[in-house]
């Protein structure tokens, strides 16, 4: 007992004294402990979001082309979106069926969060509750997830500009200055991620609609040429086109062609049961048919499988780094007790034992390992907290 306890306090004293080797060591063998068990609590985490979020979704709507494309930007608002459809087909989808269609136009930012234009019955749908203000009512009202509203300091009543597609708009299609009108309460998914919006206010950003003065009460400045016979009064370049929705011009905006062929992303669908699903799926199956209808939980349940192969794949380039890391280890811990020879060679001239001398080897490796062990679970925990978030991040 007294000649392990000896150990015990030379393999410490010794590894205090080193701290940098010491610490150096534990880390490398920490990282190659916490590495597999990181990967899986991000793995996991991964499965668990968008399982959740497929499952509460049944059918997806879209123009035919990528499914999982269609998947991830309907439900997971990814850029950039896919071909878009029109409102017109996203209503005919369920018309003779009993199911709930909600569409949404995914294409727009707002400061690096995504604009997602929508109806009111995508609240009630998805079980979403405000935390402050009200819904979106009029046209550039919007409603943002609590996360966009934390990130920027929003609350009901601050405004909210849309981001250009691109430096220069040679279409004149202006930012427009959005009204926070309410924010939803943290649900754990994309939405906290999102910007909400009626549909014609996302319209209205990609310039499908505008605002201007009344040309009747224009001055000389603003009027090409007038027509006293009819009241036909023609703009010329300086007529001031509206970047903001206000009380005082809410009633110039107009939008250009029919509500039902203006585009929208993708359809949400919730059938009503198992017979009006079947009869909506039934409906697009022919690979002519432009438009397709795919189910989320099957597209998500492909991906994960292709996710959990490539883990494996990851998993045995893990195995031999860590092999390697082992083996350096074990060499440092070699190069370092012969480095030592001399002082174990006086230790074992006043008399302590060759036994005890193994004793203090394979304390020192024995102490590194658990500080190691410490280390790699100290990592996995912080990892297994913020897998959650850092999917939810990459997911928006």
């Amino acid at each position: 007992m007294k000649s392990w306890r000896a150990a015990w306090t030379l393999a410490l004293r010794y590894t205090l004294r080193h701290p940098l080797r010491s610490g150096l060591l534990a880390a490398a063998l920490g990282l190659v402990m916490a590495l597999p068990w990181g990967l899986r609590s991000v793995v996991d985490a991964a499965d668990a979001a968008m399982r959740e979020r497929a499952a509460a979704t049944p059918l997806v709507l879209g123009r035919r082309g990528s499914a999982l494309d269609l998947v991830l930007t309907a439900l997971h608002f990814r850029q950039p979106p896919p071909a878009a459809m029109t409102l017109g087909d996203a209503r005919a989808a369920c018309r003779r069926s009993e199911a709930v269609s909600v569409p949404v136009y995914v294409r727009f930012q707002a400061r690096g969060f995504p604009i997602v234009g929508t109806e009111l019955d995508y609240f009630s749908q998805r079980r979403l509750t405000l935390a402050a203000g009200r819904a979106f009512t009029q046209l550039g009202d919007c409603v943002v997830g609590a996360a966009v509203a934390e990130k920027l300091g929003l609350q009901p009543g601050s405004a909210l500009i849309s981001s250009p597609e691109q430096s220069f708009d040679l279409d004149g299609v202006y930012p427009l200055k959005m009204r926070v009108t309410g924010v939803l309460a943290a649900g754990g998914q994309s939405d906290d991620h999102a910007v909400f919006a009626d549909l014609k206010t996302t319209w209205l950003i990609e310039g499908l609609a505008h605002g201007h003065q009344d040309m009747a009460q224009a001055g000389d400045e603003a009027v090409l040429s007038r027509d006293a016979a009819n009241g036909e009064v023609v703009a010329n370049a300086s007529v001031r086109l509206y970047n903001e929705v206000t009380e005082a011009n809410r009633n110039s905006f107009h939008f250009h062609g029919d509500f039902e062929d203006l585009p929208v992303t993708a359809a949400l669908i919730w059938p009503v049961d198992a017979r009006a699903d079947a009869l909506i799926t039934a409906r697009f199956r022919d690979p002519d048919e432009p438009l397709q209808i795919v189910s989320p939980a099957e597209e998500v349940a492909g991906l994960m499988a292709s996710l959990f192969q490539l883990e494996r794949l990851v998993l045995g380039l893990l195995a031999l780094a860590s092999a390697t890391a082992l083996l350096v280890c074990g060499l440092v811990f070699g190069l370092s007790f012969r480095l030592r020879r001399d002082q174990f060679t006086t230790l074992e001239e006043i008399g302590v034992s060759r036994a005890a001398l193994r004793g203090v080897k394979l304390t020192e490796i024995a102490l590194v390992l658990i500080l190691a062990a410490g280390l790699a679970t100290v990592g996995v925990a912080l990892v297994a907290a913020a897998a959650p978030t850092l999917v939810r991040l990459t997911l928006s």
